[in-house]
């Protein structure tokens, strides 16, 4: 959570107005940015950007769809329909055959991946020649989707709330063994093999789940996982309200045929974490199962504790994380790389 990529980045973001007068549902840390554009119907959207500029390198028509499909869940996580997409693609000189190899597939992974999930590029731009004394950026197609909200007021916020005491925890999607440009490879040093896989039925799967649950009242929270996976999503749903957790990563381990660390660390795609009242648990894992997707219960929310507990087949049996030492850590890095606010 101190890594630059995963830090709370409030200390950018408290610097300018982002309430937009009043109108704004959600804003970050949630996992999409939500906007109430009718104050009599509550008519809305949410807005995400995602890329991971690693995944790129590493496979440019998958990374491409990789930023999509974090895009589309994020906006889905938040309970909006997603509805179009706009890009920011950012590459190095085309000039370079290989570099102009990365941009053709990356449009084209995009292009695609957009065709699959059935919503259009409404537009977007190119960024080209990124690059310093001949060495180019990392690929980085930057993807924009929009979602449509009827009533903005069915938002999910991406945290554990403090009234949501004992709340259900479930893990939505299937975990594999998926390092190779993860954040944690990332802070090893290491850039190589070949990024997650893809799967955009799952994905569409997923968001009509999110979606659906949002809409009818079941869940009070969602994040979906990305970056830094399990561990760093639960984490961010922790410290969205300073509301802690007690989970157990061995049911996924025994699932799905991985050891603890990959439970936690891998950055497999479709998948999300919800909180829900254990009244809406049925209901809940029915919708989940007519639509045959994974679904597992990995813990329960615990408001008093203030502590992340997290049990599972490594050693002393489970590890606790204190929220405050975390949000110390978390929320210094950013001020101490830039110093007073600009």
């Amino acid at each position: 959570m101190t890594s630059p990529n995963m830090a709370d980045t409030s200390w950018i973001t408290d610097q300018y107005d982002r309430f937009v007068g009043g109108n704004t549902a959600l804003s970050q840390p949630d996992d999409a940015g939500v906007i109430r554009v009718d104050e009599t119907t509550g008519l809305g959207v949410g807005l995400s950007t995602d890329c991971n500029a690693r995944y790129a390198y590493l496979d440019p028509y998958t990374g491409a769809q990789l930023s999509l499909a974090e895009a589309y869940r994020n906006v889905a996580t938040s309970g909006a329909v997603p509805q179009a997409v706009s890009d920011c693609l950012n590459f190095g000189s085309p000039e370079d055959p290989e570099i102009m190899w990365q941009f053709a597939e990356a449009v084209r992974g995009l292009a695609d991946g957009c065709q699959e999930l059935g919503i259009p590029v409404t537009g977007g731009n190119v960024s080209l020649y990124n690059q310093t004394a001949g060495r180019a950026i990392h690929p980085t197609p930057v993807v924009g989707v929009m979602g449509r909200f009827d009533d903005v007021s069915r938002r999910t916020p991406s945290g554990f709330e403090r009234w949501a005491d004992g709340q259900a925890i479930y893990l939505l999607g299937v975990t594999g063994d998926e390092l190779d440009g993860s954040e944690f490879a990332r802070i090893r040093g290491h850039l190589g093999g070949v990024p997650p896989q893809v799967d955009l039925t799952a994905e569409k799967t997923l968001a009509e789940i999110l979606i659906n649950a949002s809409r009818d009242g079941m869940i009070d929270a969602a994040h979906d996982l990305s970056e830094g996976g399990l561990a760093a999503g639960l984490a961010e749903m922790s410290l969205r309200f300073g509301v802690g957790a007690r989970v157990a990563v061995d049911g996924i381990c025994e699932r799905d045929g991985v050891d603890a660390f990959t439970a936690l660390f891998s950055e497999s795609q479709a998948r999300a974490v919800v909180a829900l009242p254990r009244s809406e648990e049925v209901r809940f894992t029915d919708m989940t199962t007519a639509r045959g997707f994974a679904a597992l219960r990995i813990g329960v929310v615990d408001a008093q504790s203030g502590t992340l507990e997290v049990a599972g087949p490594f050693d002393g049996g489970s590890f606790t994380l204190g929220l405050d030492e975390l949000r110390e850590a978390w929320s210094a890095v950013i001020p101490s790389r830039f110093g007073s606010e600009i």
